[in-house]
């Protein structure tokens, strides 16, 4: 059976209250959850010195995964979009614990690049891009989304496209608005 297929099967028998089949998701799910955790962790700047490492933040998001929506998952896209946003809200919970201490002193300029993102540096601005995200979803949600999928979870255009079921073009367009108006939000 192929991949999408199986993770599709999972989630209906989750929904169906195979408790099973959420360990069974999990074993089907692993390895790409620990490439987007890799991904995460080199991107955003959470090296060696980080207590994160790719196996807690994909252990975590996990956790997150199952609260959060309770086995009501439609789909693999559906199931890959939730784990990307529970990424994102694990990474921006870290920020504001670091930013706690640091009350912003020594922030310096965030882009919106796929570069490394120092959190120690960014945090604040991590914050206020958490919020953009939140209130671009107001009004294309779309957008949001490929913003949340490519910066936070560190997706590729194609697994991007592949998630939300549109062309690898309308995600580039998508992602170039996006990343526009949140850097103008942003200054």
């Amino acid at each position: 059976m192929e991949n999408a297929d199986r993770i599709t099967l999972l989630l209906t028998q989750i929904r169906e209250g195979d408790n099973q089949a959420y360990n069974d998701l999990f074993t089907t799910v692993y390895v790409h959850l620990k490439e987007i955790a890799r991904l995460h962790i080199s991107r955003h700047g959470f090296g060696n010195k980080s207590t994160f490492s790719k196996t807690a933040l994909v252990h975590e998001a996990y956790i997150k995964l199952i609260d959060y929506t309770d086995g009501e998952w439609e789909n693999k896209a559906h199931f890959y979009a939730i784990a990307s946003r529970c990424m994102r809200h694990i990474l921006v919970d870290y920020s504001r614990k670091k930013l706690a201490g640091k009350r912003g002193g020594g922030q310096q300029h965030l882009t919106l690049h796929e570069d490394k993102i120092d959190l120690d540096k960014h945090a604040e601005k991590l914050l206020e891009l958490d919020r953009l995200i939140d209130e671009m979803a107001q009004f294309d949600e779309r957008k949001s989304k490929v913003v949340e999928m490519r910066f936070f979870s560190g997706m590729s255009i194609p697994e991007i496209s592949d998630v939300l079921n549109v062309s690898t073009r309308t995600v580039d367009r998508e992602w170039l608005k996006a990343r526009s108006w949140l850097q103008k939000e942003l200054k």
